[in-house]
């Protein structure tokens, strides 16, 4: 697809079609990443951070009869030092 650079005030743009936003899954008003890589231009998706979250409301929701158990990795290999 063949698109020009157009004068959006004292910047530049590009418009992209719904389909190809569609296929890379970037809505209007998401966050995108620009870079640039052997002279071309790269635009992709940023990880989207879906919801922050405090330990101790973690805490607070885990069961109260929940005891952590050991893990059994095996013996050791290599010059592993348990």
């Amino acid at each position: 697809m063949i698109t020009k650079v157009q004068k959006w005030g004292n910047s530049q743009g590009l418009r992209f079609p719904k389909e190809i936003l569609k296929k890379v899954h970037i809505s209007v008003g998401d966050e995108v990443d620009i870079s640039v890589k052997h002279g071309k231009i790269v635009i992709g998706a940023t990880a989207q951070v879906r919801g922050k979250y405090k330990l101790e409301t973690l805490i607070a929701k885990m069961p109260s009869e929940y005891k952590p158990q050991e893990e059994d990795w095996g013996k050791t290999a290599g010059r592993e030092v348990w």
